[in-house]
């Protein structure tokens, strides 16, 4: 099979990732008899310094036309570059709340996974941990406070901000139903994440999950106010399974429980419409602090194009040829920077010695175990 895939390499050390991540799409392509066509699309910081705005309307025609878009990272420094001396809208992120926008991309899939040879890695205890967790975000992309009416003004002589967060049924009812989708091929255990106790939008978001959870009578779910959860992530992260919630909650809950892995380096995501087309991408930012030293984690964009393999293609059987790929590397010793735990004895569980490697390197081993 054929497949044009977009890539928005972007900023920091985007294009460094994207590029592993495309070596190992072409290695499932060579081993399984599938080509990958791909088409650069720029976006972000670098679309900035080439044509004045962070994202053009030709940009979001070519990833239209893409059967799938594989992302990097988008934005800088925000206390030293001069993308953020421009007005928000002008912004490297404003490319990014306008893509999901343009192509409907209302349904983010953040996983979290501990690897076990990564526990030394995770900032809890042993007896938290346990044999590990592995849990779904499923966060709105599309609603809420980051697209809601926002103003800064002076009124009655005071600098006052104002940002409006607004959901209606319908947006919360499609994340709802794919939330309980992807729980009904899981654990089948849903925790929908709000704000009850004070927001009108939040209970609002718990009518309507109620009413969804109806249509899904072997699927468990419950209702957990957001600071709960935030303590709960760190309590016991085993409890989860899916957590459904708006696009701010999400956005915090997802970066919280990437650290619980050891490394934002190591989670991928989607971020996916009402059809086959994603737009995949790692959880983790843009890291200019190590942009082009080539030792970023490219894991998680190797592990976002396995979920496009998954849900864009259903290429299954080469989603898990890449997943378990990545097992492999790890159980043999092979760390970046972010995930190289000096705690940890030189041996490891497979008598393998612990190898610190670059970005270049960890995506060559990663191909070499693809089968």
């Amino acid at each position: 099979m054929k497949y044009h895939v977009g890539v928005i390499a972007g900023d920091g050390i985007g294009p460094e990732i994207t590029a592993e991540a495309r070596k190992v799409l072409d290695k499932v392509g060579a081993v399984y008899g599938h080509q990958f066509d791909y088409e650069d699309i720029l976006m972000g910081g670098c679309s900035i310094d080439a044509v004045g705005v962070p994202l053009t309307d030709e940009a979001i025609a070519q990833a239209k036309a893409s059967d799938a878009v594989l992302m990097g990272s988008i934005g800088g420094n925000t206390a030293t570059s001069p993308w953020y001396k421009l007005e928000p809208s002008l912004r490297p992120e404003a490319g990014l709340l306008k893509i999901r926008k343009s192509l409907n991309l209302f349904a983010n899939l953040r996983p979290a996974y501990l690897y076990k040879e990564l526990k030394g890695a995770c900032p809890l205890k042993d007896d938290i941990i346990g044999d590990g967790f592995d849990m779904m975000i499923m966060r709105e992309l599309t609603g809420g406070l980051y697209f809601g009416k926002r103003v800064t003004e002076e009124r009655d002589g005071v600098m006052t901000a104002e940002d409006t967060l607004t959901y209606n049924e319908k947006e919360i009812r499609r994340i709802a139903k794919r939330g309980f989708d992807i729980a009904a091929k899981r654990r089948k255990k849903v925790t929908s994440v709000d704000k009850a106790n004070v927001l009108d939008s939040s209970r609002l978001w718990r009518k309507i999950v109620e009413e969804t959870a109806k249509e899904y009578p072997d699927i468990a779910y419950e209702h957990m106010l957001v600071d709960n959860c935030a303590m709960q992530l760190v309590k016991d992260p085993r409890q989860f399974d899916v957590i459904l919630t708006e696009n701010m909650f999400g956005d915090i809950l997802s970066d919280e429980a990437s650290m619980l892995t050891g490394s934002i380096g190591m989670l991928p995501s989607a971020s996916l419409n009402d059809t086959k087309f994603g737009l995949y991408e790692p959880s983790g930012g843009s890291a200019p602090d190590i942009a082009g030293k080539g030792i970023a984690n490219p894991i998680a964009t190797i592990l976002s194009a396995a979920m496009m393999l998954r849900y864009s293609f259903d290429l299954d059987q080469e989603a898990d040829a890449v997943e378990a790929a990545v097992k492999q590397v790890l159980a043999d010793g092979y760390r970046t920077a972010d995930i190289m735990d000096s705690n940890l004895p030189l041996e490891i569980g497979s008598g393998a010695a612990l190898t610190q490697v670059g970005t270049a390197k960890m995506g060559d081993v990663i191909c070499e175990r693809i089968q």
